[in-house]
């Protein structure tokens, strides 16, 4: 059996190779509580969302009233006392983040909203009075959220927060072994169909512990006695309960203390966390110390099979361990193959300017014959992409599973690494634009009841909706072929985009704004806020993946007869309007506000 230090070499490889999606691995798994909790908590970013509280002086005595007193009163049959504590919870909360935290503001928005109407109690207690209302009955509507109040987190900690560990050590294990580890292998469970056989099995282990540490014996040694449940379940989901649980005391028999020595062998990297207050336990120690005993399992499971252990032989799920051979893939994989083999036509590079500014950003000065051709190849390619990865050995190869995965249903995807000529993207311009300034004027309209012009320019369009659409196509489109660092990455832009816009116009108008988001959660300096860069960026992929590529279709039917004069027509409009406006900017209620209005 190899010795710590070359397991802890192997395990540092294996974290170099995956290091950003391990530590997200282990980042949800503490925000779940599954693992690693304590280093959240030591930060202090963990608080709980149900902590708000009203300060009230009863006879000297500072009382704290808080989220369980209003329901408790609502429960009680005292609606009308619960709903005017709860709002005296959400006003304290209100004012407090305004005075202490407006980054954290609570007072405006979608998301302040929510998360004030869930801290203070008042939507429960809106719930309570419509199941009172229903069933006419305060004892039987106390009794359902008894019920509810167990439940609700046991099904928590049944379906997601137990048996995550199962998904964390499977994609540890599946990360040591190949140079690519995709998103998609957290669903791992669901395309085996065993995410509730999982889930009941570490439930029963979890039982067990409880039970045994109603003994002294238990506390220590039981705990190690199953300590392997979690990676035999990530390697064969399929296993019997009480064979996993079986297993893993056999394998665990005469190693216990040599798996207590090896978690003291991390001591030095716990103690570094106190001092940082569990930043380098977020940052490093909690993936190193799940691949180091990933690779200790392994260790184990080579001794359980070598030794013949029961059902050692249900371990079997060998391409986890081993990349498979070429012979083995070709005959996997062989129709995949096929079609890698086969060159994609009419896919001769374009050179020149005209070939950079359709690699880089998109962008056809015309569309000609070769252009399209080009374009469909791309296309080609890129729909056999993810498929290569599997046939060349980068991922873990499903086919070759033990168990067969489930392929999800998937839609055929639009076009989306097309390029765009530029009388597309005039025009899509104009058309985000204008969508943007419908979206305004019609929101305005529900909140407000009256009609107001939204922008800084008298036409129907809004040309910040315009140009980050634009930009989004154009500057991103290298990142198209990667969904999650495309999202990411609009948020960003949108987000320097809004906060540069806001302050320039700001600056040339004399103080005034044309939106302010103080009093949004997780706002900066009222510019730009959290749940707007949410919306953009969800907006952001739809016009990327499905709502650029649609218009692009629909406009690549019409003549160029048409398109020219109707974009010539639009943007001398759109020019004059912006002239107009330099000397006398849409101003006046419902539009603009001073700097300081909402502070």
């Amino acid at each position: 059996m190899d010795t710590r230090r070359e397991m802890k070499g192997r395990a540092l490889a294996s974290l170099k190779k995956h290091y950003f999606i391990f530590a997200a691995v282990c980042l949800i798994s503490a925000y779940l509580g599954s693992e690693f909790s304590t280093s959240i908590s030591r930060l202090g970013i963990n608080r709980n969302p149900f902590d708000d509280y009203y300060t009230v002086n009863v006879g000297g005595l500072v009382v704290h009233q808080g989220l369980s007193d209003v329901i408790e009163k609502a429960l009680s049959g005292e609606v009308g006392e619960g709903r005017e504590l709860s709002e005296k919870i959400r006003q304290q909360a209100i004012d407090q983040s305004r005075d202490d935290h407006p980054a954290f503001g609570r007072s405006r928005g979608v998301l302040a909203g929510l998360i004030n109407d869930v801290t203070s109690g008042s939507i429960f207690v809106t719930m309570i009075a419509a199941i009172n209302s229903m069933l006419g009955s305060a004892d039987i509507t106390m009794n359902i959220f008894i019920v509810l109040s167990f439940l609700m987190p046991l099904m928590m900690w049944f379906f997601l927060q137990n048996m995550y560990i199962v998904i964390s050590r499977r994609m540890f294990l599946e990360g040591r072994c190949y140079e690519k580890l995709p998103i998609r292998r957290f669903l791992f469970l669901l395309g085996v169909r065993r995410w509730l056989k999982t889930c009941w099995t570490m439930c029963v282990v979890s039982v067990f512990e409880i039970l045994w540490t109603l003994t002294i014996a238990g506390i220590f040694v039981k705990f190690y006695s199953y300590y392997l449940v979690p990676y035999i379940l990530a390697e064969n989901p399929d296993i019997g309960t009480l064979e996993a649980i079986t297993l893993s005391r056999q394998m665990m028999k005469g190693h216990k203390w040599q798996c207590f020595v090896f978690e003291l062998s991390f001591l030095g990297w716990d103690l570094l966390g106190l001092v940082t207050v569990g930043l380098t336990d977020i940052l490093f120690t909690s993936p190193y110390k799940v691949a180091s005993f990933c690779e200790y399992y392994v260790q184990l499971r080579t001794l359980a099979q070598e030794q013949e252990i029961e059902n050692a032989y249900k371990l079997n799920d060998v391409y986890l361990y081993v990349p498979a051979d070429k012979k083995t893939l070709n005959a996997a994989y062989g129709d995949v193959l096929k079609v890698l083999e086969t060159p994609v036509e009419n896919l001769e590079e374009l050179t020149g300017f005209r070939g950079f500014l359709m690699r880089w950003f998109g962008i056809l000065l015309t569309y000609t014959k070769r252009e399209r051709d080009y374009e469909e190849g791309q296309a080609r390619l890129l729909g056999i992409a993810s498929l290569k990865e599997a046939a060349g050995g980068e991922v873990y190869p499903s086919r070759l599973s033990p168990l067969t995965e489930r392929r999800f249903i998937r839609i055929e995807p639009l076009r989306y690494m097309r390029n765009y000529s530029v009388l597309s993207l005039v025009l899509m311009f104009f058309i985000f634009s204008g969508f943007g300034w419908l979206w305004e004027v019609c929101l305005h309209m529900v909140n407000h009841g009256e009609f107001v012009n939204r922008g800084v320019l008298h036409g129907p369009w809004l040309p910040i909706y315009g140009s980050g659409g634009l930009l989004i196509l154009i500057l991103l489109k290298r990142l198209r072929s990667h969904p999650v660092r495309q999202f990411l990455a609009i948020m960003v832009l949108c987000g320097v985009v809004e906060y540069m816009t806001s302050w320039v116009l700001e600056a040339v108008t004399g103080g005034k704004r044309w939106w302010d988001y103080t009093g949004y959660f997780l706002n900066l300096n009222g510019r730009i806020c959290a749940e707007g860069l949410l919306i953009f960026g969800i907006g952001g992929m739809i016009i990327v993946y499905v709502l650029a590529p649609l218009l692009d279709s629909l406009l690549r039917r019409l003549s160029r007869k048409i398109l020219v004069p109707v974009c010539l027509l639009l943007l001398c409009l759109f020019l004059g309007d912006l002239a107009f406006s330099a000397a006398v900017p849409n101003t006046g209620k419902g539009v603009t506000a001073p700097a300081r209005e909402s502070q």
